[in-house]
C-alpha cells in the first residue's frame, strides 16, 4: 500500500493505492474517524461486485452502514438523484455526525461529493474509486457536482474527501471501454506536466498499473496544492481537452461518448488550436493521437454527430470567465498554459476538422 499526501488549502488526506484495500477499508477508515453511522453510496453495477467486501470491512470495524445505491451512469448525477440520496439517508437516520462514502467510478464519486457537501451542511466523505479514470483524476482535488439543462457539473461544491482508497484490484473488472476511459486523462497529464510519463506510454505494461496511478496521483495533488480552487490558472491547466469534450458529452446527451472518450476528443481538438496558437509541433501533435488511438480512444467525430450543439453548449462553459474564452494549450509535451488569444472562431475550425 501507498500512501500520497494531498494537500489542499489548511487541510490534508492520504490518498492509498493498492491492492485488497477494500477489505481493509474498515480498519483504515477508523484510524479516521470516531463515529459509527455511515452510509454506502454506490451504483448497481459496482454494488453487486464490491459492496458486499466493504460492508463486511465496516462493520467488522465497528462501523454501522447503510448502503444505497443509484441507477449507474450520467443519468444519477442530477438534482433529483441528490435529493433521492438525501432522503434515504435521513430515513436511515444518518445525521451530522456521520460519514459517506462513495463506491464506484466518477458519477457516484462526484454524486456523492456534492451529498455530503450539503447533508446537513456538510459531512466527511471518503472516496473509494473502482475505475482507472477515478483512480487517476476524478476522486481527488475536492471538485464536486452534477448536471443541468445547463451544461455539465454547473451545480457543484468544493469539499475535499477526509481519504481516498484506490484498490487497484477492483479495475480487473473492467470493460475495456471504460478501461480505456483513464487513459485519457492519464494521456492528459502527461501532455500538461510530464513529457517522460508520455514515453512511458509509448511501451505501458499491466504490470506497472500501480505505480502509473501513483504517479498521476502526485500529478494532481501537486496542482491542486498550488491552486486549490483554481483561482489562479494552475489548476485550470487539467482542463486542457475538457472545454471541447464537456461540450462533446452534452451533445451527445450524455449518452453518445462516456467522459473519457469525450475528453479524448477535446484533446485532438486542443492539439489542433495548439499547433495554431502555441507553436505545438506537427510531430507532437501526431504523437499524441496515435497515443489515444493506442487506447482505442477517439480522435474523430462520426460524421453524423450534431457540431452545431457542440458550439452551442461550448458558449456556456463555466469555464469561461466574463464570456471570455480561456482555453488550455499545449506548446510543446509535458507542458501547458492558459491562451488569450483563442477565439470562439478558432475553437469551432479545430472541431471542424474531428
Amino acid at each position: 500500500m501507498t500512501p500520497i499526501i494531498i494537500h489542499a488549502g489548511l487541510q490534508s488526506y492520504e490518498a492509498l493505492v493498492g491492492s485488497q484495500l477494500l477489505e481493509k477499508a474498515g480498519a483504515l477508515l477508523a484510524r479516521k474517524i470516531a463515529t459509527s453511522a455511515c452510509a454506502v453510496v454506490s451504483d448497481d453495477n459496482v454494488a453487486p461486485l464490491f459492496a458486499g467486501r466493504v460492508l463486511r470491512s465496516l462493520t467488522s470495524a465497528g462501523f454501522a452502514p447503510k448502503l444505497i445505491t443509484v441507477a449507474p451512469g450520467e443519468e444519477s448525477k442530477t438534482l433529483s438523484a441528490v435529493e433521492a440520496v438525501c432522503d434515504r439517508m435521513s430515513n436511515a437516520g444518518l445525521d451530522r455526525s456521520s460519514i459517506l462514502i462513495a463506491l464506484g467510478g466518477g458519477v457516484v464519486g462526484d454524486l456523492s461529493g456534492f451529498v455530503a457537501a450539503i447533508y446537513h451542511r456538510g459531512i466527511p466523505y471518503v472516496q473509494m474509486p473502482t475505475t482507472l479514470l477515478a483512480q487517476v483524476d476524478s476522486s481527488l482535488g475536492g471538485k464536486t457536482a452534477v448536471n443541468t439543462v445547463a451544461g455539465k457539473n454547473m451545480i457543484g461544491a468544493w469539499h475535499h474527501p477526509i481519504l481516498v482508497i484506490a484498490d487497484v484490484e477492483t479495475l480487473t473488472t473492467l470493460p475495456p471501454r471504460e478501461w480505456n476511459q483513464g487513459f485519457a486523462e492519464i494521456i492528459k497529464h502527461a501532455i500538461v506536466r510530464d513529457a517522460g510519463m508520455f514515453e512511458m506510454l509509448q511501451q505501458f505494461d499491466r504490470s506497472d498499473l500501480a505505480a502509473l496511478i501513483c504517479r498521476n496521483i502526485e500529478i494532481k495533488g501537486r496542482i491542486v496544492a498550488t491552486d486549490e480552487r483554481e483561482t489562479r490558472g494552475e489548476r485550470a491547466l487539467l482542463n486542457f481537452g475538457h472545454t471541447v469534450g464537456h461540450a462533446i458529452e452534452r451533445a451527445g446527451e450524455f449518452c453518445k461518448f462516456p467522459h473519457g472518450e469525450a475528453v479524448s476528443l477535446g484533446i485532438a481538438t486542443a492539439c489542433e488550436i495548439s499547433v495554431r496558437k502555441a507553436g505545438l509541433a506537427e510531430r507532437d501533435r501526431g504523437r499524441i493521437l496515435s497515443t489515444l488511438r493506442a487506447f482505442d480512444l477517439p480522435t474523430l467525430l462520426p460524421k453524423d454527430f450534431p457540431r452545431r450543439k457542440i458550439f452551442e453548449a461550448i458558449r456556456s462553459d463555466k469555464k469561461f470567465e466574463r464570456r471570455e474564452v480561456r482555453f488550455v494549450v499545449t506548446p510543446a509535451l509535458g507542458s501547458a498554459r492558459l491562451a488569450t488569444d483563442v477565439t470562439m472562431e478558432d475553437i469551432e475550425a479545430a472541431i471542424g476538422t474531428l
